[in-house]
Parts: C-alpha cells; sequence; structure tokens
C-alpha cells in the first residue's frame, strides 16, 4: 500500500502534467480541426444555455479557488486571515460554485444522454468525459464534511496544500497524506486523471479560452478606408 501512495501522489502528478502539456502541444500541431468543442446548439437550446453557463461559471471558480487555495504559501494569507478561517470560507466558497457546477453539468448530461438526437451525434469520448466530471464533483460535494470536521485546526487543508506545493517545487511528499480521509485521496487521483485526458478529449479547447485573454492586449487594428489613386484634375468616378 506504500508503494502504490507513493506512485499516486509522488509519481503519478508528473506522469499527468507531462502528457497534459506535451499531449496538447501534439494535438495542436497535428490536429488542429479537431481543437474545438462540437456544436449541437440547435437541440434543446434553452437546457444548453443553462447548462453551459451554470457549468462555465462553477468550474472557473473552482479551477482558480483550487489553484489560489491550494499554491498560496500560508506565509501570504496568515497576515490576513487564520487557517481555519480560510478552510471555512474554502468550504462557503467551493459548496456554492461546486452546487452551481454540479446542476450545470447535471443538465449537460441529461441532454446528452436522454435526447436521441443529440445522443447519435455524441461522440463516446464526449460522453465520458461528461460522466467523469459528474463522478468528480459528486466526489468534491462528499468531502465538504470531511473538511467541515476539520474546521478547527484546519488539518486536512493544511496536508494538502503541503503536497500541492511540493510538488510545483519538485518536492514531493506523500506520507503526511496517509493521515487525510479516503474521498480526499479519490478526488486528488480522479482530478490528475482528468488532466491526463484532457488533450484527447474535447476538453482541449480550454487552451483556447485561456488564449483568448491576449486578446485584452492586442493593439488596435488601423483600418483605412480603400481610396482611388487618381490624377489631379481627372474626375473621380461616380459610384453606381
Amino acid at each position: 500500500m506504500n508503494t502504490l501512495h507513493e506512485f499516486l501522489f509522488v509519481v503519478y502528478p508528473y506522469i499527468c502534467l507531462a502528457v497534459f502539456l506535451m499531449g496538447s502541444l501534439a494535438r495542436f500541431d497535428r490536429d488542429q480541426y479537431t481543437w474545438k468543442s462540437d456544436s449541437s446548439q440547435l437541440l434543446r437550446a434553452r437546457q444548453l444555455r443553462w447548462g453551459s453557463n451554470l457549468f462555465h461559471i462553477g468550474i472557473l471558480l473552482l479551477f482558480f479557488g483550487h489553484t489560489v487555495g491550494l499554491l498560496l504559501p500560508h506565509s501570504v494569507y496568515s497576515v490576513v486571515i487564520t487557517a481555519p478561517q480560510k478552510q471555512m470560507l474554502a468550504i462557503v466558497s467551493g459548496g456554492i460554485a461546486g452546487l452551481v457546477c454540479f446542476i450545470g453539468l447535471t443538465l449537460l448530461l441529461h441532454r446528452r444522454l436522454f435526447d436521441p438526437r443529440i445522443r447519435l451525434t455524441s461522440h463516446r469520448t464526449d460522453l465520458a468525459i461528461l460522466i467523469i466530471l459528474w463522478v468528480q464533483l459528486v466526489l468534491g460535494m462528499v468531502t465538504l464534511p470531511f473538511s467541515f470536521a476539520h474546521r478547527v485546526d484546519a488539518a486536512a487543508m493544511l496536508v494538502l496544500t503541503h503536497w500541492a506545493q511540493g510538488i510545483v517545487t519538485f518536492r514531493p511528499d506523500a506520507m503526511p497524506l496517509l493521515s487525510i480521509d479516503w474521498p480526499f485521496k479519490v478526488h486528488m487521483v480522479l482530478g490528475m486523471t482528468i488532466f491526463l485526458l484532457l488533450p484527447f478529449s474535447r476538453l482541449v479547447h480550454v487552451w483556447s479560452g485561456l488564449a483568448s485573454v491576449t486578446y485584452l492586449f492586442r493593439p488596435y487594428q488601423i483600418v483605412r478606408s480603400r481610396r482611388l489613386n487618381v490624377p489631379a484634375g481627372q474626375n473621380q468616378p461616380r459610384s453606381a
């Protein structure tokens, strides 16, 4: 069990990151025409609009919340709030964002599974990745009561942040994870697996969403009207 534990939380994260980065680059280089999310917006448009908006709002809040919450050093936020206060903030905000995302994803999954026309046009990977994301959200919601149980000492949060920061700084330490509850571990492994599968699924289009931020810093395009070069003294042609 210790060997499996070391593999899942020391070796496996780097495998997932390597496949995530190199796989995305290879797909962009070889299959750019598949770098998209297939649209079915003409079918059940209202359910798609509600589901897509709720899902994307929730998933973005969860992504940035997890990123900041796990990678922000304790010495930085401790001057503003304590670790238990941060854990309660994470429980409340994560619970709200998770619920919003769960409702949206459930609408999207129901739409693809129970509309025969949409299901016929859906790839198997589309359904698989939606189901995996749904299970991941359920696991995330399951961890909330366990996090609440550690609200006094914030022990679970501190262990998870220590592990995540160790992965980023190439100093992984999986031993403290032995003390945390099983839902956290399953949630973490499935989350890493989603990064592993991302280059081979429709989720790869998230790169385009992140790249669109560069449009905020692009210079304005100068558009000049087209003029005819007419020698002086000659009448310009009249437009019909």
